[in-house]
């Protein structure tokens, strides 16, 4: 009884309120990434190539995030849905389709860094904002196409007391499983990890081996910072994904899942929903020119006043020159460092 008990307080109490915590932290971070690039570019420094994708997988990362209340109802319910049909389709077409254009933004971003490191000059003209958009639209065209089955097949399962599920409905599940799993794990884990893998490779490779005259200390420096970036963002992701891709191909061949394995299961479904909430915080790690984003967008814009001496006295004055100052100080430091990494870039 006590066992039923914990499994009933775990799958009730548990595992929905790690999800809430996960939820909460990973909106607050990837809205602090969104808010941070948005207001760099209002205040008129130019987008990098590096801004782009982080700013996507942020976006990618939030919508992903907002599907997560869904799940925690539907956990909270034993399993039934109380949303819809369309919803359904909507919330699984979401949660597969941020997974795939997540791998997809990483294995452009390993890309672009392959060139930012091995041909600097060579390809010049192909770092630039404009092709990170567009290869970025292709990204998520790709994705959609992609999850094509998801939008076709998922649906509303009947449960036991006139309840339903929100599931994927297979025509043939016996076989259809089987192979939509393999074609998940394949395009959306394996393939991007393979190409990712051996394009970071290549990059190693370069840099133990070249010969060639070497770029000016800073940009070698900037080039080493974004691509560790780069690399701790992708081993995050493949981490976390890498127990729910293999626990799902382990599950094709378990006819009746035991409690340990749904307990498993739940907690690899947990580390990839993780991931959304982690990568917003390495950013803010990682970068320091991120952090020094971070602080002028959140400095408030003062406005110009003037000083009645009837009603004012000199030390408030004074207090807000220096806000000014300040202000002032930190967007001049902030343009700079737009205007230096998108030379960098080229």
């Amino acid at each position: 009884m006590s066992a039923t008990n914990g499994s009933l307080d775990y799958i009730t109490v548990i595992l929905p309120s790690i999800f809430g915590i996960i939820c909460f932290l990973g909106i607050v971070g990837n809205c602090i990434v969104i808010y941070t690039i948005t207001k760099k570019t209002k205040c008129r420094a130019k987008q990098t190539v590096a801004d782009i994708f982080i700013f996507n997988l942020a976006i990618v990362d939030l919508l992903f995030l907002l599907g997560m209340p869904f799940l925690i109802h539907q956990l909270m319910g034993n399993g039934s849905w109380c949303f819809g049909a369309a919803m359904c389709t909507v919330i699984t077409a979401l949660d597969s389709n941020s997974q795939t254009v997540s791998t997809y933004i990483l294995t452009v971003m390993t890309l672009d860094r392959y060139l930012a490191t091995v041909h600097p000059i060579r390809f010049n003209h192909v770092r630039t904002p404009c092709v990170a958009g567009a290869a970025v639209a292709v990204v998520w065209l790709l994705s959609l196409l992609s999850i094509t089955p998801v939008l076709m097949y998922s649906g509303l399962m009947p449960l036991p007391g006139d309840l339903v599920a929100c599931a994927l409905l297979l025509p043939n599940p016996a076989s259809d499983v089987y192979w939509f799993t393999l074609y998940q794990f394949v395009l959306a884990f394996a393939l991007p990890l393979v190409v990712i893998c051996v394009v970071f490779f290549k990059i190693l490779q370069h840099i133990s081996t070249a010969v060639a005259p070497l770029p000016p200390r800073r940009l070698r420096l900037r080039t080493k910072k974004v691509t560790r970036m780069a690399v701790a963002i992708c081993l995050a992701f493949f981490v976390c994904w890498a127990p729910y891709y293999i626990l799902q191909l382990v599950h094709l061949g378990i006819h009746q899942p035991s409690p340990a394995f749904s307990y498993a299961y739940n907690i690899a479904i947990s580390m990839g929903y993780a991931n959304s909430c982690i990568t917003p915080f390495l950013y803010i790690i990682l970068s320091e020119t991120f952090k020094r984003q971070f602080i002028v967008a959140i400095q408030p814009a003062h406005k110009d006043f003037r000083v009645n001496p009837s009603t004012t006295d000199g030390s408030e004055s004074l207090h807000l020159g220096l806000d000014r100052q300040q202000q002032s100080q930190s967007s001049r430091a902030l343009l700079q460092e737009g205007a230096q990494e998108n030379r960098d870039s080229h």
